[in-house]
């Protein structure tokens, strides 16, 4: 019996010990499970990328002193020898000086600086304040390195002068000598030959037959406002007609749809009866304004035509669909019609409907044309210089590239560069001229990524000061690299 009893209480007693056992595993489990967290984040912490070796900025030269290029040596852990990479890109943060970093907001991050990039420039800054650069590496997950800080700040400088630019001051110079030249040579009594403008020289015919037959002129100014140039070019001509207007007695309606136009009209009108001696003639209704409304401008002008029915009509100004509707209106009147306008589109109805048609420049030209005054006749002679030079310039181009191509010289290629990048500014580099100089951009003046560095100081002034000294495509290369290794 009692041995029946011991043998029962050691059966109960292993059975507490087993469930005892059981659960001091499971509560060591746990204690392991929770301690092995921080262990994990220490680890973490550990696996940080080393930070970047150092950064620095420079001014950006020839610019308005809101750009810095900054530069930096990159992480030694920034290899492409890792798998996985160590370094997945970089970040950038910025203060003034004297002020704290942000750290929270950096101006650049991993999602702009790549791995292996060594360069970006920081714009939108102002001019003469200085500022000072920190730069983070940034692993897998995040996990962000120890900051490097740049030894001094830097603040970018205004250039007064742009030396890239330097061609565009030559030109300009060449262009003003001539233009004082032929003003000179007009003021002092010298024939300056002008080629005879048809539609200027039917300005006195379309006067004069208005006149005899006792109707109207109608003059239109276009439907833009003063601002746009073609409108000022047909104010100008409007001062020749009313002058001419006030000598034949003979009537003019102007139209307007702008009320500044019709102010500037009025002025003008006054200003060429007073010089025609006939003040006492003029009356501010002979310009008035309509509305704004394009097509119910247009729809006032054609019933004025189909009532009045004027014999001469002038439209010498900025049109556009309206330019059809005036020139048949027009001539199902039989009204003598001169047009003039600059805008491409507008110049074949014009042609076709008009009796004569000032086709571009002769409508510039014709303020000069009619006054005969010697600073607009030597500033349009001046002019002509100018588009003399830029057609020889286009010509020379042409034979430049061509020589290039064809003896594949280097020198013919670099002065094909400088025109076409400098000169021109084409922006977009064709993708044979990339693909052909990533290679020639190794040796000329690219990043050496193996020691962390960049080109030296004497390069780097010669890209910036001359950059038509080494082919343009090798920047844009240099450029596209940086962003795809």
């Amino acid at each position: 019996m009692r041995s029946a009893e011991t043998s029962t209480q050691l059966l109960v007693a292993s059975r507490a010990s087993v469930v005892t056992s059981r659960w001091v595993v499971v509560l060591i489990a746990t204690v392991l499970v929770f301690w092995a967290v921080p262990c994990n984040a220490v680890a973490q912490d550990v696996q940080r990328p080393a930070p970047p070796v150092s950064i620095d900025a420079k001014d950006v030269r020839n610019d308005a002193g809101r750009q810095l290029d900054l530069h930096w040596k990159i992480s030694p852990d920034d290899s492409l020898d890792h798998d996985p990479p160590r370094v997945v890109g970089y970040r950038i943060y910025r203060a003034k000086e004297g002020e704290e970093f942000n750290m929270d907001r950096p101006i650049f991050d991993e999602r702009e600086l790549f791995p292996q990039m060594m360069e970006i420039t920081d714009e939108r800054l102002t001019p003469n304040q200085r500022y000072i650069y920190r730069i983070t590496a940034i692993g897998p997950d995040e996990v962000e390195s120890d900051f490097v800080e740049m030894a001094a700040s830097v603040a970018p400088v205004r250039w007064w002068f742009d030396r890239n630019k330097s061609w565009f001051l030559l030109l300009t110079a060449l262009i003003s000598f001539w233009i004082a030249y032929f003003i000179y040579l007009a003021r002092s009594g010298s024939d300056l030959k002008i080629r005879k403008i048809a539609g200027l020289e039917a300005v006195d015919e379309a006067v004069g037959r208005a006149t005899e037959m006792g109707r109207p002129i109608l003059f239109v100014p276009g439907i833009q406002d003063m601002n746009n140039i073609q409108t000022v070019a047909g104010i100008t001509v409007l001062s020749r007609i009313g002058k001419m207007t006030a000598e034949y007695d003979a009537r003019i309606e102007v139209p307007t749809s702008r009320s500044l136009v019709m102010t500037t009209a009025r002025e003008t009108l006054e200003s060429s009866y007073l010089s025609a001696g006939r003040p006492d003639a003029y009356h501010e209704d002979m310009s008035y304004y309509v509305t704004d409304e394009q097509f119910g401008y247009v729809a006032y002008l054609a019933g004025y035509m189909s009532r009045e029915k004027p014999a001469a009509c002038f439209y010498l100004g900025a049109f556009f669909a309206e330019s059809l509707i005036l020139a048949e209106t027009g001539n199902s009147i039989g009204a003598i019609q001169v047009a003039g306008t600059a805008e491409p589109a507008q110049l074949p109805f014009f042609v076709a409907a008009c009796d004569y048609t000032l086709i571009g420049e002769e409508f510039f030209a014709a303020s000069a044309y009619l006054s005969g005054e010697p600073e607009q006749l030597g500033t349009l002679k001046g002019q002509d210089v100018g588009k003399l030079i830029g057609g020889s310039l286009i010509i020379i181009g042409c034979l430049m590239f061509t020589f290039a191509q064809v003896t594949e010289s280097e020198g013919m290629q670099r002065a094909v560069n400088y025109l076409m990048f400098q000169m021109l500014g084409t922006e977009d580099v064709p993708e044979e001229m990339i693909e052909a100089d990533l290679g020639a951009a190794d040796e000329d003046a690219d990043v050496v990524a193996e020691d962390g560095g960049y080109e030296s100081d004497e390069i780097a002034l010669k890209l910036e000061t001359e950059p038509w000294r080494c082919d343009a495509a090798s920047f844009y290369a240099r450029q596209r690299r940086s962003m795809t290794v």
